[in-house]
């Protein structure tokens, strides 16, 4: 098999939330683009049926739009039910969902801090419990792609975000032990820790981002295009060498 021919991922299933928009949308085409069936998991049913349909169309790509909340398990649960049905099985599991509140601890609430625990950190652990499910019993395993940040390894500044911290550090120690305990089973699990990406979670205060390019080694910021060949690649066999790893991809912004 050529180098080109593994990052194939022709007649795979991959699930991706957050897949109708950002990173989460740039992700679902990337992998739509290698020849996977993607299913756009999003909280906005229309939306993911729009982004589902235009995946479909762009990449002559199987997909399928699921209305999904991850702090719901049993919406989690009827998000692997419908792929399964769908496409018989889950190969791949993108979890990219995530929220983030910019207040200064003192004033965040607890249940800010509840909720960006839930989306970002349970949330994962929700969807990888139960597409685990149908992953160990493949008999080629599966891959599990969190996306983190590289939140979890440095203070951010100048804004506030101590549960965003929080979650993405969690997701690091999630990420190894899940490695590890299902390394038998062969489902390979990774992060993926972009820095600054503009999406709509991001801060647009023109200080605030001079703040953070003064920190970059690369002058330019990320866009969403700049994650999805890290993701496509943790995901196909090209990769099937790494697990329990965190690549971080943020233009040298933690070299300095």
């Amino acid at each position: 098999m050529s180098i080109l021919e593994q990052f194939r991922l022709d007649g795979k299933t991959a699930i991706v939330t957050g897949g109708n928009r950002g990173i989460g949308r740039a992700i679902a085409e990337g992998l739509a683009d290698v020849g996977a069936n993607v299913v756009v998991a999003n909280r906005d049913g229309e939306a993911g049926d729009e982004a589902a349909a235009e995946i479909a169309d762009d990449y002559d790509a199987e997909t399928l739009a699921v209305e999904t909340n991850v702090t719901e398990e049993a919406a989690v649960e009827a998000m692997v039910e419908a792929t399964v049905e769908r496409f018989g099985g889950v190969d791949v599991l993108i979890n990219n969902a995530g929220i983030v509140h910019h207040n200064p601890v003192e004033e965040k609430s607890v249940e800010e801090w509840e909720h960006t625990i839930d989306v970002n950190l349970t949330g994962a652990y929700r969807c990888a419990k139960h597409v685990g499910e149908v992953m160990r019993e493949n008999e080629d395993g599966g891959v599990i792609v969190n996306v983190s940040s590289m939140s979890a390894f440095i203070a951010n500044y100048p804004q506030h975000q101590v549960d965003y911290q929080a979650s993405k550090g969690g997701l690091e120690a999630f990420k190894n032990q899940l490695a590890s305990e299902w390394a038998e089973d062969g489902v390979r699990v990774n992060n993926v820790n972009p820095g600054y990406v503009f999406t709509d979670n991001i801060v647009h205060d023109g200080d605030v981002v001079e703040t953070w390019r003064d920190e970059m080694l690369v002058e330019e910021f990320a866009e969403p295009d700049d994650i999805a060949p890290l993701v496509v690649y943790l995901a196909s066999d090209a990769s099937g060498y790494v697990t329990g790893e965190s690549v971080v991809i943020d233009g040298g912004y933690t070299v300095r």
